[in-house]
């Protein structure tokens, strides 16, 4: 393989490991991983697999939710480098894209057009549109625009013996012209005809009936063909779980983009009374119907991310149906809900309707909708999943609400609890047990309710897989499904394509049963013992903590949020959240799990990790991998020991002190060319980026001798702590200067906390034991010596937020530690109190006035606050237009991006949006971050100075001198 193809090839054990799992329940390791660059290494690949007998195994995202992507033999992952958009016509209403692409990266250059891929599925950030050919994926506007198979033109592939081909719409002359050819792509035209015209009616007969369907064989789709109607293999193969071809190119639709988008949102008393006003919903012919019941929705307000949902909805509902309506009349648009409001009100569904017009009112609402997968998964807890086996059926809607009931009696029956949502308009509800896979009568139960379940959908007339596929959960039951005749015919199709058998064996036809290869129960064998630093014990240990990924794959995601910067440079699995999380899975079940993370390749595929937390946030599972990092670390430098560079940052307070009290002399080093040049050769820290200025007042310095600013009016608030971080206390005292000022004409007593590091350095670098120690001495300094009810507060979100969370891991059973963290709040949480009290006046002729103000968030603060306080201050400034930029992480992190080895990396994360976003901007935007290592990147990576917030606030403060 390394010698054929231009991508590149892994057969290490952690490669294997890492692309042994997709977001089903099952695990095949696989014998290798390759990379193709371009299609000519697709067929490659192909051919040396079928000259070895070895199978081949298709993947994009990895998101498949029932075991398509995973297998014996070589995977080709197909996202990595086949991902450019080709071209777009917008007069055909066309796109000619490489299969890794990703939907919306299609979606956010077809907008340009006015255009969109129609099928619209809730992993859009993610999803590869390879991969929802090869599912057939739909989405929720799947009733106005159908499935993917409805919008695939043709197909470049590659056949299972390495051979190239075409696949569009031909007409009987041309099909006989290639049937002719003696090749593979030959006998597939012609022996295929004439399967096709064998078994009319078969096909006819047995196929089930419901249109909404993602499995077998689309073998109806060729019905007729001849005089007046193509033979189409393009979407024929749509659907086949790349058990047939391998698609490198495609050919799509795209459909007009509509102007506007309303919605009325159902609120009812549960999931069965939403599910019985569908059919009324139906009736205004509406884009789509969607249900979330109460499961999801107290999930939701467990998280962060999702808390504006709970500011909008009316009393407690147990379930809630969105209905959209799409058109460019957004009047036309308002009347429709008025209409469908008043036949719910007229036949009594429902207790609320609540109209969701603007994108504003919408995003709450839809954020919360298309994370519904997450949320659930998130749920599970230890082994105890909620699993996709019986999530995918359909029904037509007209019988929805009575199949659901019985549905729910069947779980009912084998003790199961499940949360309900998914596609009303479609009858297709995605329904996921909670089962535990490592109990064998659990596994019994989920088996029986399959089939259970599968009975029940052919009392319906629906589906057994309407969306996600058959994979390994239901491709065992399609013989019963199809019937022998029909079934046999699609094992020909098999034959025919594959005759040896090498595609994706094992779905869709000659499939094992649903219940091998299952991910918990025969992947794992039981957590060895291993002692920690961290505190992992609230999620199963260290494993546990690492295990909760659910492989979903929201990790890889590029085009909103923070999580994963450094995916987002490279597009390596290794290199997300989920890589890194099964990476680890994999050395701690190892039989001596402390050595194992010892391991060098394990190392590397930590290293870029930016320990951004945004994983802790945007992750539908929480999964921590900066705690796990550090953990990781700290074993790693036990075996091998901990590197000098290490060590010079872990320090990093006592440093800037030293360099305070030496400057300026302290600065000329970093203006030295050859001294630079000496510290990237000896410690690793590049020459390229310019080092921070050290200020010889220090921010403690001033404070001895400042006199305390006349507060606006006589009523104290009594004491606020401020936290003197180590950054800004000794290179940016500007920006604690004007802190303090505000705090104190607030009638705030300000004392200031700068004796001791927090730690965060330390811990950054997997020097727990340094980072311990750290942290016990500060906490124990802020509660002996500090007022006990007075807020601490700071400037450096990762130095404040360091007190609420990472002092937790380390210091798990200090009252003291617990007593600091609940009195930790953002300065701008104080200040914008003060300014709503009047007790801060601000001017309104500030040199701010009329300005716009770009604003770019910390990681640490998205990931433990948001940053809704630092917006809010920010609005406070009279005149001043506030915008906040969701460009993700600015890929400096810290030490990160001063280390040699990361320096190009950290730029290229910042490249992919920040730098843009900025570029973007007029020369007179003001530009606001509250990182000190974002402003640092910022004004290296951009060339723009960039304000903390509370200097631009000080700025504007009426009263004060500058």
């Amino acid at each position: 393989m390394r010698a054929t193809l231009d991508g590149e090839v892994a057969f290490d054990d952690y490669s294997r490991h890492l692309f042994s799992r997709d977001a089903s329940m099952y695990a095949i390791t696989p014998l290798g991983v390759a990379f193709p660059r371009h299609a000519d290494d697709v067929a490659a690949a192909v051919r040396a697999a079928a000259e070895l007998g070895v199978p081949i195994v298709p993947r994009g995202a990895g998101t498949s939710l029932a075991g398509q992507t995973v297998g014996p033999g070589l995977v080709l992952d197909l996202s990595r480098h086949l991902n450019r958009i080709l071209e777009i016509d917008p007069v055909a209403r066309t796109a000619l894209v490489e299969v890794g692409v990703v939907q919306d990266q299609l979606n956010r250059a077809a907008a340009a057009h006015g255009l969109v891929f129609g099928p619209d599925t809730s992993t859009s950030n993610r999803a590869t549109i390879g991969g929802m050919i090869g599912n057939n994926s739909a989405g929720s506007g799947s009733l106005t625009h159908g499935m993917t198979i409805d919008h695939v033109r043709a197909l470049d592939v590659v056949l299972s013996d390495g051979s190239r081909a075409r696949f569009e719409p031909v007409d009987e002359a041309e099909r006989a012209r290639r049937a002719a050819a003696p090749t593979l792509e030959g006998r597939i035209h012609r022996e295929l005809a004439e399967l096709v015209r064998a078994n009319e009616g078969i096909i006819e007969s047995r196929m089930p009936p419901f249109w909404r369907r993602a499995c077998g064989y689309r073998l109806d789709r060729l019905l007729g063909f001849g005089p007046g109607k193509p033979f189409d293999l393009a979407r024929f193969v749509v659907g086949a779980e790349g058990t047939l071809v391998i698609a490198t190119h495609a050919l799509v639709d795209l459909v007009p983009r509509p102007a506007r988008t309303v919605y009325a949102v159902g609120h009812f008393a549960d999931a069965p009374a939403a599910v019985a006003a569908t059919t009324d919903a139906l009736s205004q012919e509406p884009h789509q119907v969607e249900l979330m019941d109460r499961t999801i929705l107290e999930l939701s307000r467990r998280k962060r991310e999702f808390a504006g949902l709970g500011d909008i909805l009316v009393g407690d509902p147990g379930a809630l149906l969105f209905v959209s309506f799409t058109g460019d009349d957004e009047a036309a648009l308002t009347t429709r809900l008025d209409a469908l409001d008043a036949l719910w009100r007229r036949n009594g569904h429902g207790y609320h309707t609540l109209r969701a017009v603007t994108p504003a009112e919408q995003e709450a609402l839809l954020k919360v909708r298309k994370s519904s997968l997450g949320l659930l998964m998130a749920a599970g807890e230890g082994t105890r999943r909620p699993l996709a086996f019986v999530e995918d059926t359909a029904v037509p809607p007209a019988r929805l609400a009575e199949y659901t009931a019985r549905f729910k009696g069947i779980l009912d029956d084998h003790g199961l609890v499940a949360g309900f949502y998914g596609h009303c308009s479609v009858g297709c509800l995605h329904i996921r047990p909670f089962v535990d896979l490592t109990r064998p009568e659990e596994v019994a139960t989920m088996r029986a309710v399959a089939e259970a379940v599968k009975d029940l959908v052919a009392e319906y007339g629906g589906v057994n897989s309407s969306e996600h596929g058959d994979g390994l959960a239901r491709s065992e039951f399609n013989r019963e499904i199809f019937g022998d005749e029909l079934y046999e015919a699609m094992r020909r199709v098999k034959h025919l394509f594959d005759p040896h058998h090498v595609m994706n064996p094992g779905k869709i036809v000659d499939a094992p049963p649903m219940t091998e290869n299952l991910r918990d129960r025969d992947a794992l064998p039981p957590a060895p013992p291993l002692r920690t630093t961290l505190d992992f014990e609230v999620v199963g240990g260290m494993r546990g903590a690492a295990d909760r990924c659910m492989n979903i794959g929201a990790c890889r995601k590029a085009t909103a949020g923070v999580m994963c910067p450094s995916y987002i440079a490279t597009r390596n699995e290794e290199d997300s959240t989920r890589g890194r999380a099964n990476a680890l899975v994999k050395a701690l079940s190892e039989p001596d799990p402390h050595a194992a993370l010892g391991d060098e390749r394990l190392h590397g595929i930590l290293d870029l990790c930016l320990m951004c937390k945004a994983c802790r946030s945007e992750c539908p599972m929480s999964v921590d991998m900066a705690s796990l990092k550090a953990e990781a670390l700290a074993h790693h430098h036990e075996i091998h020991g901990t590197p000098l560079r290490s060590r010079v940052f872990a320090a990093i307070r006592a440093l800037n002190r030293l360099g305070s009290a030496t400057a300026p002399l302290s600065n000329l080093p970093g203006r030295v060319p050859l001294l630079r040049r000496l510290l990237d050769r000896f410690l690793g820290i590049t020459a390229a980026r310019p080092l921070p200025t050290f200020q010889r007042v220090s921010l403690v310095r001033w404070f001895r001798r400042h006199r305390p600013a006349a507060p606006e009016t006589t009523a104290s608030l009594g004491t606020v702590t401020w936290l003197a971080d180590s950054f800004t206390t000794y290179t940016e005292p500007g920006i604690g200067r004007a802190a303090v000022a505000l705090l104190e004409r607030a009638g705030w007593a300000v004392e200031l906390a700068g004796g001791g590091c927090c730690g965060r350095s330390s811990m950054s670098k997997g020097m727990l034991a340094d980072a311990k120690k750290k942290a016990s001495a500060l906490v124990t300094s802020l509660d002996r010596d500090t007022a006990p009810d007075s807020p601490i507060v700071g400037c450096e979100p990762s130095c404040l937020f360091m007190l609420r969370d990472e002092h937790a891991a380390l210091l798990p059973d200090s009252t003291a530690t617990r007593a600091v963290a609940e009195r930790v709040r953002q300065v701008e949480e104080l200040l914008v109190e003060a300014i709503d009290a009047g007790r801060l006046t601000l001017r309104d002729d500030s040199w701010l006035a009329g300005r716009r103000i770009l604003f770019h968030g910390h990681c640490h603060q998205k990931a433990e606050v948001g940053t809704a306080a630092t917006m809010a201050l920010l609005r406070r400034i009279p005149g001043a237009r506030v915008v906040e930029t969701d460009a993700g992480c600015c890929g400096m992190a810290g030490s990160f991006g001063f280390e040699s080895e990361h320096y190009r990396t950290s730029l290229t994360i910042g490249g992919d949006r920040l730098f843009p976003a900025l570029a973007a901007e007029p020369d007179d935007t003001v530009v606001a971050a509250t990182g000190v290592s974002c402003r640092q990147q910022i004004f290296h990576g951009a060339g723009r100075t960039a304000w903390h917030p509370v200097e631009l606030v000080r700025e504007a403060l009426a009263g004060l001198d500058a």
